[in-house]
């Protein structure tokens, strides 16, 4: 009997220090996943595409994004300042001057969708139904109101180049009011205000129901808004994390991703509110992808832009190749 439960002991001994021993070895591997910063335009936060997407990659990757949602403008300087790792912004010509620099490395184009220009149903500019972005604007300076993100943001990089192509001074337009705020703020702003505002369409959806301002002009190839992402150059920056924005980039340049992108929003909205443009070329209607973009809103992505088809159904299924697991476990979204 002593034997036997010496024996027995023995035993539970073992599986006790081998439930020990794999539990100290899977700390530490836990403690190994990573984290990067994402300096990203408000956009990708008030849709919810970051809340679908970030967890589909820490899953994946084991590489927590924390994002930060600023406007473009902002964005950018946080990698020059080598405050993030990854950037996500849609302000093509402003890209250039940091590519340039060297600040920005990497680059991907990843997406679009377009602007808006939205106003009360009375509209008072009667600009209802135009296709011509610079002679609405005109119409809306000489309506007098307009509501502003003024934070240097992508959207509001675009008004202002709308204004120039208008030949209207921002500053004579008697009620033009800047917000200094996200696009989701100033949505509000300009519902209480009921008046004229710039926005894009995947901020405009999400933000519908809370609205009865309406869509007044749109088609325009001027209102396209083209998504880039970027990893901070730790070359200059030594404190980037490049592996991590690196992954996180191709991350959202692969198949299943764009599908996903491709499909975001369709069941809530009746439409995606972004269209992917980094899906290879036999997917994506003749499309280029899975290249690196260097040109920051060059005349190639421009046209790989103009072809996409907002209305194409696309379907997403994670395959058993690409699907991997970590230590990181995180429920994935159900629905988009």
């Amino acid at each position: 009997m002593n034997r036997l439960f010496s024996v027995a002991s023995l035993r539970s001994a073992v599986a006790v220090s081998a439930v020990s021993a794999f539990s100290a070895s899977a700390i530490p591997a836990q403690q190994k996943c990573g984290e990067i910063i994402l300096a990203t335009t408000t956009s990708t936060q008030d849709t919810g595409l970051l809340d679908s997407l970030l967890p589909m990659f820490q899953q994946e990757s084991c590489i927590k994004v924390k994002p930060i949602a600023v406007g473009t403008g902002a964005a950018l300087e946080m990698a020059r300042r080598g405050d993030a790792d990854a950037v996500l912004v849609h302000a093509p010509e402003a890209e250039k001057a940091y590519v340039q620099s060297g600040d920005l490395i990497g680059g991907r184009l990843i997406m679009h969708n377009d602007f808006l220009i939205i106003g009360p149903k009375s509209d008072p500019a009667h600009i209802r139904g135009g296709k011509d972005a610079a002679v609405a604007m005109n119409a809306v300076a000489a309506a007098g109101s307009f509501v502003s993100r003024g934070d240097g943001s992508g959207t509001e990089k675009k008004e202002l180049a709308l204004w120039k192509a208008a030949g209207v001074s921002p500053a004579s337009i008697p009620k033009r009011e800047e917000t200094g705020q996200g696009m989701g703020a100033t949505l509000l702003v300009a519902e209480a205000r009921q008046t004229y505002t710039l926005t894009d369409r995947g901020t405009y959806l999400a933000f519908k129901d809370k609205l009865s301002l309406e869509p007044l002009v749109e088609g325009d190839p001027e209102l396209r808004n083209i998504y880039h992402a970027y990893a901070v150059n730790p070359g200059k920056h030594p404190t980037a994390h490049r592996s991590g924005a690196t992954r996180f980039i191709q991350f959202l340049a692969e198949p299943t991703t764009q599908e996903w992108i491709g499909r975001f929003g369709r069941t809530k909205f009746g439409q995606p509110l972004f269209v992917p443009d980094a899906l290879p070329s036999e997917r994506a209607g003749g499309r280029s992808g899975g290249r690196a973009d260097r040109s920051a809103g060059g005349k190639k992505e421009a046209e790989v832009a103009e072809r996409a088809d907002v209305t194409r159904p696309l379907s997403y299924a994670r395959s058993a190749s690409t699907a991997r697991v970590s230590l990181c476990e995180t429920r994935l979204p159900t629905k988009v």
